[in-house]
């Protein structure tokens, strides 16, 4: 399992891939995995907040709703009162999902991508 997630984490952000150790190690520590042939979802809770850790869709698939559908799987699964996420501010497309979602801007953590801000985003707050 740990393997086809990081071929497809390479696929999906060829920039800084995560090996299969990494989602492993991941795993060990609390983090929850929901995934498919087409994406994955990666979170971890702690009493009533869960934090996004990462959502990768197939660039094949990109457009036809699998982040959308990973998202509101990941969210009947847990029962917290607040999630928060880090997105890049260049990043439109995973922005507008999250913002469809329920998502909302809480604060800018200025050059947390290699130089890029990350908006932090948050739902239930």
């Amino acid at each position: 399992m740990f393997q086809q997630l990081a071929n497809l984490h390479k696929l999906c952000f060829p920039n800084k891939p995560w090996d299969a150790e990494e989602f492993a190690s991941l795993q060990r520590g609390g983090a929850e995995i929901i995934a498919s042939d087409n994406g994955f979802v990666v979170w971890r809770c702690a009493a009533d907040e869960c934090e996004i850790i990462t959502i990768g869709v197939h660039p094949a698939h990109r457009g036809a709703g699998v982040a959308d559908a990973l998202l509101q799987l990941m969210e009947k699964e847990i029962s917290v009162k607040k999630i928060f996420l880090e997105v890049a501010a260049n990043n439109a497309t995973a922005r507008k999902l999250y913002e469809r979602n329920g998502y909302r801007q809480i604060s800018i953590r200025p050059r947390y991508y290699d130089g890029i801000d990350a908006v932090v985003m948050g739902k239930g707050i």
